[in-house]
């Protein structure tokens, strides 16, 4: 009898930038929870995700699509009805799939009611949790403004607060995301001057341990084979933590900025834009970006420190044998990085991830404990997921490349040659700023190992930066004579990548192989002169003498 697949515990925090491990080389930072796992796998230092925003890249990951495809570009834009999943491939498979967290997913209602789809239904359910069944969702955003609330679902780790007695009708707000002041008054960790007060909360109450203790009933509960998707909230902002990760870091451990004056002189207008809307002029200060920046790193190491709880439970109960684990983000943090705050531009600091996988198998012991520069993208994951399910990966719907050979040691001969990140911000007030359409409210990426070209739409020139000679990505090569050449190929890169095949998902090529010629077989004769030019079997139905003849009109 075959060995049934491996269990597949696919971990995802938000907002993590990929060099804050220790196992990354952070000097400060200790990670070494992070590092168990990089010490047993492998780690990449080459992912790139397909979007840097949360639910346009979360999307990516779940479809192994890219944003072009799939169409949910921002947050907020549903993934339409239709759109196979992580849930979908992966059952057919053979094996469950479940959510664990958070997935910043937006159903498509109008999809659904417009199909008849009752949102009540096993499959009503799955469509409008992309494709996951749930063990518990929450996507850990529960602010409330002027005009309501930020998300209008029902926050099961809000209501947990409250059962716990935190007072107030959002605790999440008020409490987890929250300090006290010294007259006893709310000091609210939206505001960035907070960020270095104790969160107003028992570190057991705070988000990423509720979140591990979930994880952990899930281990204790569900038979394999399954694949988990555990995705934490944290360090994503707002930027405040619990004792005692409040204060486990000072000043000498921040990081100088990834940035230069001369980023600033006459600097592309669409980057210009973004450095400086709210959060990049906030950024701007040094005071301002330590405060967050500790708070960020006690933040990290408390994932860090609950993941450890996973990994202890996996090896005490033997699953560690038979549990691929994945740890990854949907995207990076500027920090203050090229004059800018939060993501959503091109720079590593936005696009470039954490990924590290452990394989428990035995075709993967060459590469324990190595480290993998190859281009890869944070589609890859879908494909490889599948595979390991030991489905033959459907490449006419995921775009991604499973990611197996590489972690056995085997960089196929054909392995890709460039990655892509897109990101439309239509939908923000940069748009309207610039002037732009929300056709031309979009950037596109396209990196190699040493060159990185951004191009945005409404007429703009692109950048290019070499990350060979100039990895901090300060000389903005865009404009330069000495350069249209590069630009040239990294364009044709572009263009290639534009005239995939992304809609054909319907059929695949084995389908497509199977249905040349098949008419021929089922009476369609064309361009046959006579009975000489055609296999006599093809006309065989149209051949013989006629029952009766209806030419002469009677």
């Amino acid at each position: 009898m075959a060995k049934p697949p491996p269990n597949i515990l696919f971990v995802m925090y938000d907002q993590l930038r990929f060099e804050y491990l220790s196992c990354s080389g952070h000097p400060h930072l200790q990670t070494p929870n992070f590092d168990r796992v990089a010490a047993m796998g492998v780690r990449f230092t080459r992912a790139y995700v397909q979007s840097p925003i949360c639910g346009s890249s979360r999307m990516c990951f779940y479809t192994g699509r890219y944003a072009q495809s799939h169409g949910a570009e921002w947050n907020g834009y549903p993934l339409r009805v239709g759109e196979k999943t992580l849930g979908d491939h992966l059952r057919a498979a053979g094996m469950d799939c479940w959510l664990i967290g958070k997935t910043h997913m937006r159903a498509d209602i109008e999809g659904m009611q417009r199909l008849g789809i009752p949102p009540d239904s096993l499959i009503g359910v799955r469509t409008a949790e992309c494709g996951f069944d749930l063990w518990v969702r929450d996507d850990g955003m529960v602010p409330e403004g002027p005009d309501g609330s930020y998300d209008g679902r029902v926050s099961p780790y809000n209501e947990w607060l409250k059962e716990q007695g935190y007072p107030g009708a959002n605790p999440w707000s008020h409490y987890a995301n929250s300090g006290i002041d010294d007259d006893g008054m709310i000091a609210p960790g939206w505001l960035m001057k907070n960020a270095d007060k104790q969160a107003n909360i028992r570190e057991t109450d705070s988000e990423t341990p509720w979140l591990t203790d979930r994880a952990l009933e899930f281990l204790d509960d569900r038979p394999g084979p399954w694949a988990a998707h555990l995705s934490y909230i944290k360090p994503h902002w707002p930027y405040v933590a619990p004792a005692p990760y409040h204060a486990m870091y000072g000043s000498r451990h921040v990081l100088p900025p990834v940035r230069h004056a001369r980023e600033l002189e006459d600097p592309h207008p669409v980057y210009a834009e973004f450095a400086r809307t709210r959060i990049g002029r906030s950024f701007h200060g040094d005071a301002t970006r330590a405060r967050v920046i500790l708070a960020y790193m006690g933040l990290i190491k408390q994932c860090d420190a609950q993941f450890g709880r996973l990994l202890d439970r996996l090896q005490e109960t033997g699953q560690i044998s038979d549990t691929v684990i994945v740890l990854t983000s949907d995207h990076g943090d500027y920090l203050g990085d090229h004059w800018m705050g939060d993501k959503m531009f091109m720079h590593e600091a936005a696009v470039k991830v954490p990924l590290i996988v452990y394989d428990p198998r035995a075709a993967a012991d060459a590469t324990r404990g190595t480290v993998c520069d190859d281009l890869v993208e944070s589609i890859d994951l879908a494909a490889t997921f599948v595979e390991m399910a030991g489905a033959e990966v459907p490449d006419h719907w995921i775009e991604g490349r499973s990611l197996l050979p590489l972690l056995r040691g085997e960089t196929p001969g054909d392995w890709r040659r460039f990655v892509i990140s897109e990101y439309s911000y239509a939908a923000t007030h940069s748009a309207v700023r610039l002037g732009l359409s929300d056709r031309d409210a979009r950037i596109f990426m396209v990196a190699d190992k040493r060159w990185k070209l951004i191009h945005f739409e409404g007429g703009f020139r692109p950048m290019l930066f070499d990350l060979q000679t100039d990895p901090e990505e300060f000389v903005d090569l865009g404009a330069s004579p000495d350069h249209a050449e590069v630009r040239a190929t990294m364009y044709e890169r572009l263009g290639e990548w534009g005239r995939r095949q992304s809609q054909r998902v319907t059929r695949s090529a084995a389908d497509i192989a199977r249905m040349r010629g098949a008419s021929e077989r089922r009476g369609v004769v064309l361009g046959v002169y006579d009975e000489d030019d055609v296999e006599a079997e093809r006309i065989a139905k149209y051949a013989g003498r006629a029952r009766a003849d209806f030419t002469g009109g009677e």
